[in-house]
């Protein structure tokens, strides 16, 4: 049995946002994932697992690792791979490209609360930060948001504008205050610790949707976003007790984690669109999710092939 190996660009041309948001949504009705994640250190050099089961679906194993030395050799910091296995006989079902998991699991994570929360016929998306995932949002938001207006905001406005000229249609953010402000959805993917978005600068019918805050220590909206929005997150598990969003508002008894009002185990618990609401919504990532996105570019591999 050949075991297939699918590339970024192979799986990335067989992939829609949409489509990929529903796929998610159906993941997520099945019984809650099993996850775990493992570290090994070599300095400066790490090695990184992130393994899920769900019953129903399958099992991964995604492996990265980081060698912050090799960008000065012209080499990617960042490789790895997902292997993705049987739910019947645990047999190794594919090899799935780690840069092809990460962008759509990414991106479609926090695209799927957009299309749940905010208002459908947003006019003005802004995209704050403009790395590799402000490129994949971009993407994902003009898919999901097709009359919308997309700008692009970065503390450098070179990286912006290199970015917004790469995405036709896409325009930069001078000054952030103002670009929020004017925004039906503002999606954040920084790598602040300390907060970009200031809670006084939201509207009622404004949903925020943030990305970039990954560890205990970061944070990308101040105390006030939190305490004015309806807030909700992708899981429960991965960001209350590991991320700063939550972890630093919680400690300091800003919030309280009913304040919380649901992740997508309860997606029929997204509040539709309210006019008079802000929503917030917090992409922590996991394992999981790892697992739904392979599973589905395997499947839409298998009617391809």
């Amino acid at each position: 049995m050949n075991i297939p190996i699918i590339s970024f660009d192979e799986g990335n041309a067989l992939l829609d946002w949409v489509e990929f948001t529903e796929a998610l949504a159906k993941g997520h009705s099945l019984p809650k994932a099993e996850i775990g994640d493992t570290f090994l250190y070599r300095k400066p050099d790490t090695l990184l697992t992130r393994s899920a089961w769900i019953d129903g679906m399958g099992l991964a194993v995604k492996t990265a690792n980081i060698f912050p030395g090799n960008p000065k050799a012209g080499k990617p910091m960042i490789n790895g791979s997902v292997s993705l296995y049987s739910d019947s006989d645990g047999s190794l079902e594919a090899l799935v490209d780690f840069h092809l998991v990460t962008k759509w699991k990414t991106a479609g994570d926090s695209l799927l609360g957009a299309l749940r929360l905010a208002n459908p016929n947003a006019v003005e998306i802004l995209i704050v930060g403009a790395g590799t995932v402000g490129g994949s949002l971009i993407d994902a938001f003009a898919a999901g948001f097709p009359q919308a207006q997309i700008r692009v905001w970065n503390r450098t406005s070179p990286k912006a504008s290199d970015l917004a000229a790469s995405r036709p249609g896409t325009l930069t953010a001078p000054d952030l205050e103002s670009a929020v402000r004017a925004a039906d959805i503002i999606v954040t993917a920084t790598m602040s610790s300390s907060p970009v978005i200031n809670g006084d600068w939201l509207r009622p019918g404004q949903h925020l949707n943030m990305i970039g805050a990954y560890r205990p220590d970061m944070r990308e909206a101040d105390d006030v976003a939190l305490t004015r929005a309806q807030i909700y997150t992708d899981s429960f598990d991965t960001t209350l007790d590991h991320i700063g969003e939550f972890m630093i508002p919680l400690a300091a008894g800003v919030i309280k984690r009913e304040d919380v009002l649901a992740d997508f185990y309860q997606l029929d618990r997204f509040s539709a669109y309210d006019p008079s609401q802000i929503t917030l919504f917090k992409n922590g990532g996991g394992a999981h999710l790892d697992l739904m996105t392979s599973h589905h570019v395997l499947q839409k591999w298998k009617v391809k092939a």
